[in-house]
């Protein structure tokens, strides 16, 4: 049996920050009480000596953020030409070094997306050169894994809990025999930082993506659609809604998209066919909610 290649690992430091901060605050009452807030810092990115975005983060993975971000806006050609991911918070800035500096930075910066909601993101180059080479195989997953997914992660969102003012997205496996199981999760200020944070964890560890679901606690935009599916994942998971953008997306690339995922209820907006309805919860009676007007919020 031939010995395995080691992985090439970037020279990295290990910057992270704890992710929130005891502070005090006035009630309604005039009373002095302590709790927690979520942390956030700026992070500028320097690539090669030039500098191309400030992101805002808790700070907690900072080496796997920027890593994932790279990988995302497909800034670097592999994992073997970053030479080392430095973090500096005294400067407020992450170095990376490439062996052989990018070519072809300033043409990629041209073409910029600025995507909008919580934690802003940035999409660098036409979005549809993004997408049109990535066709996802399918997979069948049951209810009942989808319920014990759920369920596995209401023991996550450690700062949401304490602090609030995060979003959380988690890297999962699901099997019939061994149960859910969590690779990762990532808490940060928005959703495009934990996602690339998870994908900077995939790249660095040769993860594949094909039998993962990925999950997260915030909206199904057409920019999550691109960042999973360039994962190869396509099961995508939210306890939020979607946006007609990101369906769109999820359809032509193959994503098995469920929405307003929390306790016994979903929504699959594309990809039914791969689901097996095997734990179908008792039908609501008369009177408990099953006949009350829906709004916008119980679909998007």
């Amino acid at each position: 049996m031939k010995d395995t290649p080691p992985r090439y690992v970037p020279e990295m430091s290990d910057a992270g920050l704890r992710p929130s901060h005891e502070v005090v605050a006035i009630d309604e009452y005039g009373t002095s009480r302590a709790g927690f807030v979520a942390g956030e810092r700026a992070l500028a990115l320097v690539l090669d000596d030039r500098e191309v975005v400030t992101l805002m983060t808790l700070g907690s993975h900072p080496e796997l953020l920027t890593l994932g971000y790279l990988l995302n806006q497909r800034l670097v050609p592999c994992l073997e030409s970053v030479d080392a991911i430095t973090v500096d918070w005294d400067k407020a800035i992450v170095k990376v070094d490439t062996f052989e500096r990018i070519s072809d930075l300033e043409e990629k910066m041209k073409h910029r997306t600025v995507t909008s909601g919580c934690g802003q993101g940035t999409v660098f180059g036409r979005m549809a050169e993004q997408i049109e080479n990535i066709r996802l195989t399918p997979r069948t997953v049951a209810q009942s894994e989808i319920y014990a997914l759920l369920e596995h992660l209401t023991d996550y969102n450690e700062v949401y809990k304490q602090a609030g003012a995060v979003h959380g997205c988690a890297l999962c496996e699901v099997h019939p025999r061994e149960g859910p199981r969590i690779h990762l999760f990532v808490e940060d200020v928005g959703r495009h930082n934990a996602a690339d944070a998870i994908s900077g964890y995939m790249w660095l560890n040769g993860v594949d993506g094909g039998d993962k679901c990925f999950y997260t606690t915030g909206r199904l935009t057409s920019e999550m659609v691109i960042k999973v599916a360039q994962m190869g994942i396509s099961v995508l998971l939210s306890r939020s809604g979607v946006t007609f953008k990101g369906l769109e997306l999820a359809r032509t690339i193959g994503v098995t998209m469920i929405a307003r995922a929390k306790g016994r209820h979903f929504l699959v907006y594309n990809g039914a066919e791969h689901i097996v309805f095997d734990a179908i919860p008792p039908a609501r009676p008369a009177g408990a909610g099953g006949t009350r007007r829906r709004s916008t919020a119980d679909v998007g």
